[in-house]
């Protein structure tokens, strides 16, 4: 009777341990969320979602890295879908136009009222949030300080026109070029436009269209400028052609490895500003899409992976700039004891000045491209500026219809 007593406990026994691991299976949630090319720093991540998952034992981190060719296009067919990943990692531009389109969930403003408030204004769509920032770059003036100081000038220049007034000077007491503007590459023509305050009518741009003219009629900036990208006005530096270079603090690796005597005269300042005085940056930011099955605690490991602690790690991992204000204020954005320490200051700084941002329209890739042929077409001086930026204004009018 005793053996059946014992035997009847511990089957009794077995059946509520088993009940309780199937309760607490029934309440574990596997999050999903993706990354964008995160493979190199699969330690950090991995260390981060290990540390999570035991602070929150429901909790299961599914962590997918995507390569950033195939980003957009997996995401935008993952949100249609009934069971698209709980946490996107992703641009702003794109990230715009998902709530564009209704595809992403709402954040609450409190929710991330420690992070830059520049960098959350900068990342509304119609005055609304719906992205968390992760991290951000934005860009300084690398220059030859050897040349600089052959070409007789004192003072740096800090906007576009102080850079284009000494250019002949440059050019004439050093034989290189003050620095190779790749104004037709990407958006960096619309970025310059809005740091003169021009987002629409363009016909407001003539001066500075002139100016870039007259500097490409006169030799005064390599013929190269209409053709070239950012990589290969990079390797006009590194062989000393050019003094300035406009350009992430990551290329300042790039330069000690593949230039070290370059390297050996290379300093840093402030990026290139225009009339407005904000700077151009750069961030990645995570989303919610709208049908996640757990939009509550994707929200929550966001914000456990962008908190002060973990944004900080990672920069000093890295070259980006954190998106959190206690990081931000960190000691580490306050060191100018290297020259990549300086950098990476200068460019904590910056991301305190960064409105009026611009702000990308739905046919944004096409008017970057009607924008930097008009450029070209003034450079050649294929009409009068004039005419040129009528047309432009023109042209842009009907893609917005």
């Amino acid at each position: 009777m005793k053996k059946l007593i014992t035997f009847l406990i511990i089957i009794f026994s077995v059946l509520i341990l088993t009940a309780c691991s199937i309760r607490k299976d029934a309440s574990s949630k596997e999050v999903t969320f993706w990354t964008l090319q995160m493979g190199d720093y699969a330690d950090y991540m991995y260390k981060i979602i290990r540390t999570y998952e035991k602070e929150h034992p429901n909790i299961q981190i599914k962590w997918i890295d995507v390569p950033f060719s195939e980003g957009e296009k997996r995401t935008l067919a993952a949100v249609m879908t009934d069971n698209p990943p709980d946490l996107i990692n992703l641009n702003p531009d794109f990230s715009a136009l998902l709530a564009q389109k209704g595809t992403l969930q709402e954040i609450n403003e409190e929710d991330v009222s420690g992070f830059n408030a520049e960098i959350i204004n900068a990342l509304k769509y119609n005055n609304k949030l719906y992205s968390i920032p992760w991290y951000a770059t934005s860009a300084i003036t690398i220059y030859n300080k050897d040349l600089f100081g052959k070409s007789g000038i004192i003072r740096l220049p800090k906007t576009y026109k102080e850079l284009g007034a000494i250019s002949k000077k440059i050019k004439e007491n050093t034989g290189a070029y003050a620095y190779l503007p790749t104004i037709t590459e990407n958006d960096t023509m619309v970025k310059i436009l809005n740091k003169y305050g021009i987002t629409e009518n363009y016909i407001a741009a003539t001066p500075i269209f002139e100016m870039y003219k007259d500097l490409y009629q006169n030799d005064l900036i390599p013929k190269e400028s209409i053709t070239f990208t950012l990589r290969e006005a990079l390797e006009q530096y590194m062989s000393g052609k050019i003094v300035f270079f406009q350009g992430g603090a990551n290329f300042l690796t790039m330069i000690r490895e593949n230039a070290p005597s370059i390297y050996e005269k290379t300093d840093v300042t402030e990026q290139i500003k225009g009339p407005v005085g904000q700077n151009d940056f750069s961030v990645m930011n995570f989303v919610i899409p709208l049908r996640a099955k757990h939009k509550k605690e994707a929200l929550d490991f966001c914000l456990y992976l962008t908190n002060a602690k973990n944004q900080l790690e990672l920069a000093k991992m890295t070259n980006i700039i954190a998106t959190n204000d206690e990081a931000l204020n960190d000691s580490f954005y306050n060191d100018y004891s290297s020259l990549e320490a300086k950098a990476r200051s200068i460019s904590a700084k910056q991301i305190s000045k960064i409105t009026p941002q611009l702000k990308q329209r739905q046919n944004q890739k096409e008017v970057n491209t009607l924008v930097n042929t008009a450029v070209q077409s003034s450079l050649l001086n294929k009409d009068s500026v004039e005419n040129i930026l009528k047309k432009l204004d023109a042209d842009i009018g009907k893609i917005a219809e």
